[in-house]
């Protein structure tokens, strides 16, 4: 059964000292500036976040991993979550939707390219799935890619993508329709667009509820022409891509969802020993320690599925668990984390009364960051939809 190494426990103790003393005292001035802190992506590099599932050819430590090196990954965006939900998310991206499809798609000279810079945390890269009218309905993509002369022409709109327009920024992956499949289905392809590129434009940052440390945009693309060779696997294999990313990126939100509710549980604890009321502190009351326990038991059981799912995407890449059972672990998992996260917020912040709704304590934070966890590499309803289809039940 999984259970975590003394080695992961190493490395946790690790990424804590580092959120402690490189992201902790900023969070705050950054929050409220919505100031994406571009000199902490190399020290995140340095300490070898970024390069956890990469192979050392090209600067990761995959070789060196004890075999559970998803697992390293999701400890590692579980403790920066617990500090701040931006920085973390930051590191969840870079690795899940920026470095693994090059790293699991590309061809050599694409990854020689690319990921040194990436895994070094010199550089950021995103992927761009998400359109204006294109969110869970994926398949829907508008923008359009035509090979023109030995080169991809690329028309279209991405929105809300992640660490797609920060200073560096080396590349983002898009997905776009290429043609038609025999059924006559769009055919979607992925497409590496390397930042700098004529007719591509990362329009300004969304003015978000959260995550205000985090790089978000729309990005636009005019007659944007990258070589043949930038198109990332197989023509017309984007979709699938697409879905594999998805999958271990499900892992990854769960890890940092239970940053959250393990952060809420702290404050609460923390705050209803000191807070008076009626001359005792509230943490005697019923009212309070009750809902305080509900924490405990969520923060138990995100823990317990995160890290299920985190050892079975391992497991898999081992060759000992299929991809079905790592689908089905990844939607219960997202599901269960972050709706509990959503939850601890607003039990944290009803604790914390009036002081919950000042910007002075870090639960208003968390709370403005909580929601999108719910929406994110698939809605609650997207997980549900995919655990019914593994309990087989009836599909459309």
């Amino acid at each position: 059964m999984f259970e975590l190494s003394q080695d992961h426990e190493d490395f946790r103790a690790l990424v804590k000292e580092f959120a402690a003393g490189e992201v902790a005292p900023h969070v705050a001035a950054w929050d409220q500036a919505h100031h994406f802190p571009t000199d902490l992506v190399p020290k995140m590099g340095d300490l070898g976040l970024f390069g956890l599932v990469v192979p050392e050819e090209f600067g990761g430590s995959l070789e060196h991993s004890d075999g559970g090196a998803f697992t390293s990954l999701c400890i590692a965006i579980e403790e920066l979550g617990y500090v701040d939900q931006s920085i973390g998310i930051t590191l969840s991206a870079g690795v899940g939707l920026g470095i693994n499809p090059i790293l699991t798609y590309g061809t050599p000279e694409q990854k020689a390219r690319f990921l040194p810079d990436l895994v070094a945390g010199r550089a950021l890269a995103g992927f761009g799935l998400t359109e204006p009218d294109a969110g869970s309905d994926a398949g829907a993509t508008r923008t359009k890619a035509a090979l023109v002369d030995g080169q991809w022409v690329v028309n279209g709109a991405k929105a809300f993508i992640t660490n797609s327009g920060t200073d560096i920024t080396s590349v983002v992956t898009v997905t776009a329709r290429t043609g038609e499949t025999a059924n006559g289905r769009a055919e979607i392809s992925a497409i590496m667009i390397p930042s700098g590129t004529p007719g591509f434009t990362a329009e300004p940052g969304y003015n978000k509820l959260g995550w205000h440390i985090s790089d978000t945009h729309g990005l636009t693309f005019e007659d944007c022409r990258v070589p043949a060779e930038n198109l990332l696997g197989a023509q017309g294999n984007g979709f699938k891509q697409f879905l594999k990313t998805l999958d271990d990126g499900r892992i990854a939100i769960s890890a940092l969802a239970l940053g959250m509710i393990e952060r809420m549980l702290a404050e609460t604890i923390a705050y209803s020993k000191t807070r008076m009321a009626f001359g005792r502190p509230i943490g005697v009351n019923q009212g309070v320690s009750f809902p305080i326990a509900d924490l405990a038991v969520m923060a138990d059981a995100a823990r317990q599925l995160t890290y299920k799912a985190a050892w079975l995407k391992d497991e898999h890449d081992a060759g000992r668990r299929s991809v079905a059972e790592v689908k089905r672990a990844a939607a219960i998992a997202k599901l269960y984390s972050t709706e509990a996260a959503v939850a601890s917020t607003r039990i944290a912040t009803q604790i914390f009364g009036g002081n919950g709704f000042m910007e002075d304590y870090p639960v208003a934070r968390f709370y403005r960051d909580a929601k999108i966890l719910e929406i994110g590499e698939g809605t609650s309803e997207v997980q549900k939809m995919v655990i019914g289809r593994h309990l087989g039940l009836p599909q459309a």
